[in-house]
């Protein structure tokens, strides 16, 4: 049979995902019916932005995980926002924020090692004009996206 994983990965990630209505029926002892037309009211109300999968990163080789904290150079430092999505446009960026304090973005990276990592952060600095990183490597991943994964 023809291995589909990476593209399924790839639209999992995107929101390519559905909520399983009779297993919530079933948790929350409510009709398949209600719960239907209130995800549905959800999803008009734009409460709900999309569905997304929640992966054991280290089984779909994404396993080095990084925050990195970056000061923006001063071209750029009244333009975070431009920076951050045009940082966001990499698929292995997970979320990049434009955050408060000692730091202008907050950038959360999934690589599949460490020289991935490294080659990539290399790119970044020169090609953004990063004044200063400070990275972070999770050692394990104990909750994710709402969800325990121990």
């Amino acid at each position: 049979m023809k291995d589909i994983q990476p593209k399924l990965i790839n639209l999992f990630k995107e929101g390519y995902c559905t909520p399983q209505i009779a297993r919530i029926a079933k948790k929350i002892k409510e009709p398949s019916t209600t719960i239907h037309y209130n995800i549905k009211k959800l999803e008009q109300e734009g409460k709900i932005k999309t569905y997304k999968a929640v992966f054991d990163y280290k089984k779909i080789n994404e396993g080095h995980c990084t925050y990195i904290f970056v000061n923006l150079s001063k071209k750029n430092y009244a333009e975070p926002e431009k920076i951050a999505s045009e940082i966001a446009k990499d698929e292995r960026v997970e979320s990049i924020d434009v955050v408060t304090g000692d730091y202008e973005l907050l950038i959360k990276l999934r690589t599949k090692d460490i020289d991935e990592y490294y080659s990539l952060i290399k790119e970044w600095i020169k090609k953004y004009d990063f004044e200063k990183t400070i990275s972070t490597t999770s050692l394990k991943q104990i909750k994710s996206e709402f969800v325990n994964l121990d």
